[in-house]
């Protein structure tokens, strides 16, 4: 059993809620002038990395005749996926060694992946599943801004907490953590030298800004709510027996949060998220 990204890197709840808001439906549009897929099509889909499979489950609803495998070695995020999201095919499996037989799917799409493999193994293993003019979607969280609400400043009790924490572990660098990173203009480089043509590129703006009146009350709370999870997994993921007061301090903090929002005094924080689309077709 593999747990070690939800164990120490996201956990579940962060992981899906924040996807969740990045593949709401209200951004499909930019997604689906960079997908540039059929979308009454019955393809054969394969997401890499899929996590607790927010990803997989909005590309069932956005394509409805499809057919939605994902696949992760996270035990954790194959077992909550499976648990809370129908009309998937969830299965745990490795990206460097995909458990597929050679073309069988239409698609690949990954997000938040790439970065963390060596990238000749990464693109190989697609080009390999893939059919012959088969679509490759990559998908990598560039930087964007942020505005955070003078109430979720982090908080004493949270400073004194991560301060105790020792700064001596190497967890990310021993797992290879965003060891492959590559900028805009290499990653489609990469995928151009590791066989594909036809590559493009283009990005999608995500803004979550909760007073903002064009979302509604509950994807507002949402939104907060996904907050206060990075925040309470990242103590959890320390695994101290020490972090009763910093858990304390960020629901505090979050529930004045909810609370503001809730009697109208609005805050305006926001988080802009960017995410570059590449695509690159298999000949």
């Amino acid at each position: 059993m593999n747990e070690f990204w939800s164990d120490h890197v996201q956990g579940v709840m962060t992981l899906y809620l924040s996807r969740k808001l990045r593949f709401d439906d209200q951004f499909f549009e930019q997604y689906r002038r960079l997908f540039l897929l059929d979308e009454n099509a019955d393809l054969q889909v394969l997401e890499i990395g899929c996590g607790p499979g927010a990803l997989a489950e909005s590309l069932r609803r956005w394509f409805p005749n499809a057919e939605i495998t994902a696949i992760d070695r996270d035990s954790r995020f194959i077992s909550f996926a499976k648990a809370n999201i129908p009309g998937v095919d969830f299965r745990e499996g490795d990206a460097t060694d995909l458990p597929f037989e050679d073309q069988s799917f239409d698609v690949t799409i990954s997000n938040t992946v790439q970065e963390h493999i060596e990238p000749t193994v990464f693109w190989r293993e697609q080009l390999r599943v893939l059919k012959p003019g088969g679509i490759c979607l990559c998908l990598s969280a560039r930087k964007g801004l942020g505005c955070i609400a003078p109430c979720l400043e982090t908080t004493t009790e949270e400073i004194n907490f991560w301060e105790r924490i020792s700064s001596s572990d190497d967890t990310f660098e021993k797992y290879g953590v965003g060891k492959y990173r590559l900028s805009e203009a290499e990653l489609p480089a990469s995928m151009e030298k590791n066989g594909f043509f036809d590559v493009t590129t283009g990005y999608v703006i995500t803004d979550l800004t909760p007073d903002d009146p064009k979302y509604s009350a509950q994807m507002a709370e949402t939104m907060i709510e996904a907050m206060r999870q990075n925040d309470l997994e990242a103590i959890q993921s320390a695994h101290s027996a020490d972090a009763e007061k910093a858990i304390a301090a960020v629901n505090a903090k979050y529930d004045e949060r909810i609370s503001l929002y809730r009697r109208g005094i609005k805050q305006w924080d926001t988080t802009v998220s960017v995410t570059m689309i590449v695509r690159g077709r298999k000949r």
